[in-house]
């Protein structure tokens, strides 16, 4: 049994550093914020969107609110092998797509309880990553299937102290579902290449509570700071491999496991001006506090220490964001906007599953209003990454590598109010 536990903690240590050595922090909350790189979120009031970035913006609207939205995400993550082990060849580590691609949803609802109360709902995801591999790729335990999924949904509440000033306060909970799969890949071990070493899956959930404040300088000039707490999770699962007996694998034989992580806190401060009738100014500037994420501890039942525990170093991370309006004629908006997203990982902690890399938003969008009560928000980004040489190591040798990492995005908003 000491030797399966010893299997577990592998198994776990991959899931921890493959799915999350590298961000998995999401933005796309909304279409609107998409068109102008999502600066200003936290102070811009114009849909029901303003659950997921500062919910005191609620004591802004004096009718029902709904927002329906779904974002595309297209990334285009590419790696080149530079150096292999003895035993292999780099040039079989090159892949021109490791990230397929995938539709985030999302949905609000904001609804006014009097002139001083709103209540408004929210189901959308601050955090997610998704990386597949063929089953026979060389770098095998390295890479594979890397899966993770959350859903927040937020209830939320706001309060209109003045004509200035207004707060807003919420519950989270945050359900969270990890998937981990990983082959044996090219080695001097007598195994075909795509045996599963490592099958790993769980779910958990947890709550975390957000506030929000917003002050109106004057008409049209309005400041918004807004703060999401950490979220502790401990995904519980079952863990299994392919591995014969004789090289002290299990079979397919399944063991419990667990391993707890906390989901990062969160903080933006934004402003918003109106300049004219046509134009307004957006900007934003959000920290991500990774150094929450600091070790990794794997457990199995009936033993009080952990079977593995590791070290991480992230570090926290920094957002910045313009981006302006232009209100093109009485039914149609035109949107702008650029960020700059800094990653957390350490240069030393690189993962293949994501090579994580400094980002630029390019963003352009648009809203056209149908009548005073329905409108459309349309949004697209694009994401350029800075190029990264790493290495990382298996049990058996270490492997180099180069990345390119850029991604596509659209989405569209379907906004009513009631």
């Amino acid at each position: 049994m000491t030797f399966n536990k010893t299997l577990l903690a592998s198994s776990v240590a991959l899931l921890s550093f493959n799915s999350f050595g590298a961000a998995f922090q999401l933005a796309e909350q909304s279409a609107s914020g998409l068109g102008r790189a999502f600066a200003g979120e936290a102070a811009i009031a114009e849909d029901a969107s303003v659950v997921a970035r500062n919910p005191a913006l609620m004591s802004v609207f004096t009718n029902n609110q709904m927002s329906l939205m779904a974002t595309y995400v297209n990334p285009d993550v590419s790696l080149k092998g530079t150096g292999a082990p003895p035993y292999a060849d780099a040039s079989q580590l090159n892949n021109d797509s490791i990230a397929p691609t995938a539709i985030v949803p999302a949905g609000y609802l904001v609804m006014p309880i009097n002139e001083q109360f709103a209540f408004g709902f929210g189901a959308f995801s601050n955090f997610g990553l998704s990386t597949e591999f063929a089953d026979d790729y060389a770098a095998g335990q390295l890479a594979g299937k890397t899966e993770i999924v959350t859903v927040n949904m937020n209830a939320s509440l706001s309060y209109k102290l003045n004509e200035q000033f207004a707060i807003g306060a919420g519950i989270n909970y945050v359900y969270a579902d990890a998937k981990i799969i990983r082959h044996m890949g090219t080695t001097p071990l007598p195994v075909p290449a795509q045996t599963e070493a490592v099958h790993l899956e769980g779910d958990d959930y947890g709550f975390g509570w957000n506030l929000g404040v917003s002050y109106q300088s004057a008409p049209g000039h309005r400041f918004g700071l807004h703060y999401r707490s950490e979220t502790d999770i401990k995904f519980a699962g079952e863990y299994s491999n392919q591995l014969p007996a004789q090289l002290g694998g299990l079979a397919g034989q399944s063991l419990p496991g667990s391993v707890d992580i906390s989901l990062p806190a969160m903080a933006e401060f934004s402003g918003t001006h109106q300049l004219d009738k046509q134009i307004a100014l957006h900007y934003s500037v959000m920290w991500t506090q990774w150094s929450s994420f600091d070790k990794l501890e794997a457990m199995v039942p009936g033993r009080d220490t952990p079977v593995f525990h590791k070290q991480e170093n992230f570090s926290n991370s920094w957002r910045y964001a313009i981006g302006a309006d232009y209100q093109l004629n009485t039914d149609t908006k035109l949107r702008v906007g650029i960020a700059y997203d800094e990653t957390p990982a350490d240069e030393n902690h690189m993962s293949i599953s994501i090579p994580d890399t400094n980002r630029l938003w390019l963003s352009a969008g648009a809203k056209h209003q149908f009548s005073a009560a329905s409108s459309l928000d349309v949004g697209a980004s694009i994401l350029r990454g800075v190029n990264r040489r790493f290495s990382e190591a298996d049990s058996l040798g270490e492997w180099q590598f180069e990345s390119e990492g850029n991604a596509y995005l659209f989405a569209v908003q379907y906004n009513l109010a009631f």
